[in-house]
């Protein structure tokens, strides 16, 4: 039995690591749309927030599409603390102009 457990307690603290990862890079995800979509009001009206500021390492992009102001946001987190790789994420928001 000893022998069993040895062999499974690897493969089953693997598994929990990408687990936990997973779960990071989903919230992770939800971050980064919610800083777009700050970012996005932000700039329409006319003021400016660092996107660093609301997630760590986080860069932005933005464009006028028309009467929208349209933010992209983009980051890279690692994936199981940089054993697999990284994984990029992005999100897209658009806020309407302030015409004041």
């Amino acid at each position: 039995m000893t022998a069993e457990f040895v062999a499974v307690v690897p493969a089953v603290l693997l598994v929990l690591a990408c687990c936990l990862s997973g779960v990071q890079l989903a919230t992770l995800q939800v971050r980064v749309q919610d800083a777009a979509a700050v970012v996005a009001r932000a700039g329409s009206r006319g003021d400016a927030i660092a996107v660093s500021s609301l997630v760590a390492g986080a860069a932005a992009t933005s464009r006028r599409e028309g009467q929208l102001l349209c933010v992209t946001v983009g980051v890279s987190s690692p994936i199981v603390g940089g054993l697999l790789g990284s994984i990029a994420l992005s999100a897209r928001s658009c806020a309407a102009m302030s015409s004041g």
